[in-house]
């Protein structure tokens, strides 16, 4: 028995040696490995393209998909996307993924800036100084100068949170000048052209990145009924993405969605016409609002700016396309009651086309407005 257990003593402690020699071994392998390859960093490094996933995340990302996208997926989409569009070779040791806006790569991040917005800058002074004050809303028209007056009508009913954008289709810009608001609009001139054309390439949303709310609207509008805060309150109160000032419903009225209601503050579904609506919860019985005095929340409009097709002329069908831009559209778009306008019906930029076969110019933009519609 004393033979049996000196012997079982002495093989374990041989155990043990064994394991702590093969622990520090192990150990001291692992630390030779380490320090002999340099620290990668996850931001400048390039993976093989078929490594990567088939699907470009960044167009997830453009899509408006909820699922939060890790950084190091966002950089190797970029990489990728880099590079399938540029024929000139780039470092990738000198890229900033992560950070920066896709195009701006080879940019130190405090370098890059991506959003701008219409604050006027003076010629002088130190850029802190140039500001006296930033806005925090978008207003803008699409005007010709038979309208002056009621475009002046329209921008006193916008306070000094408001920064105003007139687009010109009439090409008549320094006969706005007598009105002292005019002074520090901002004034875009293209010939016969529609709103949608304008709010394409001047609304980006990086360039109105500045403002919560864009006002997009006609030239026709009665704003007797109108006060532009108190439009921003009841918006915000009632969580509206995308919404439209209520109807006069005696005038100018084509849908019952945006026909004034005088014992609501806001409506966001409607009984429109037999037959008019497959689903309660479609337009136009809800999520829908017409596209003659739309506002949008920034949100929204980083959206539906990429609805908005380079050749849209009239935006017809437009607002029928908005809903795909929040959810739950029934419930994030709306009709603001309590603040009201009247559609006039003026054709004025209608009489910016073309007399033929003795018809007047209104007309012929009526028929084709009418067969893209059929």
């Amino acid at each position: 028995m004393g033979i049996f257990s000196r012997s079982s003593i002495s093989r374990k402690s041989k155990d043990g040696m064994k394991i702590i020699a093969t622990a520090f071994f192990g150990v001291t392998f692992g630390f030779l490995i380490g320090i002999s390859f340099p620290s990668l960093s996850i931001t400048k490094v390039s993976l093989p393209t078929n490594f990567l996933p088939s699907n470009d995340l960044s167009s997830i990302e453009e899509k408006g998909s909820k699922i939060a996208t890790p950084e190091s997926h966002k950089a190797w989409s970029s990489s990728k996307g880099n590079d399938s569009s540029s024929s000139v070779p780039i470092d990738k040791s000198k890229i900033w993924v992560p950070s920066n806006p896709r195009g701006a790569e080879m940019l130190p991040p405090g370098m890059v800036a991506a959003e701008s917005d219409f604050y006027l800058r003076r010629l002088w002074g130190l850029p802190q100084e140039d500001l006296t004050s930033e806005p925090k809303y978008l207003a803008t028209f699409t005007v010709g100068i038979n309208q002056k007056a009621n475009i002046d009508a329209c921008v006193k009913k916008f306070s000094e949170n408001f920064t105003i954008v007139l687009f010109h289709y009439d090409g008549q810009v320094t006969e706005w000048d007598e009105f002292e608001w005019s002074k520090t609009a901002i004034h875009i001139s293209v010939r016969k052209q529609t709103k949608w054309w304008y709010a394409k390439r001047f609304l980006h949303p990086h360039i109105v990145a500045r403002y919560d709310y864009i006002f997009i609207w006609d030239e026709d509008l009665g704003v007797e009924h109108f006060n532009a805060e108190e439009y921003i309150k009841m918006v915000k109160k009632h969580g509206l993405e995308i919404s439209q000032p209520g109807l006069e419903p005696n005038q100018g009225l084509t849908w019952q969605m945006t026909k004034r209601r005088g014992d609501m503050e806001v409506h966001k579904i409607t009984e429109e016409r037999p037959g008019w609506c497959s689903d309660p919860h479609l337009p136009p019985c809800a999520a829908f609002v017409e596209i003659m005095a739309p506002v949008f929340s920034r949100n929204a409009w980083r959206c539906v700016w990429h609805v908005i097709q380079n050749d849209l002329v009239h935006g017809w069908g437009l607002d029928f396309a908005l809903r795909r831009c929040v959810e739950p559209a029934h419930e994030k778009i709306g009709v603001v009651d309590s603040q009201w306008v009247v559609h006039q019906s003026f054709p004025s930029l209608g009489n910016q086309g073309e007399a033929t076969d003795g018809k007047a110019p209104w007309q012929g933009v009526t028929k084709f407005f009418i067969s893209l519609s059929c």
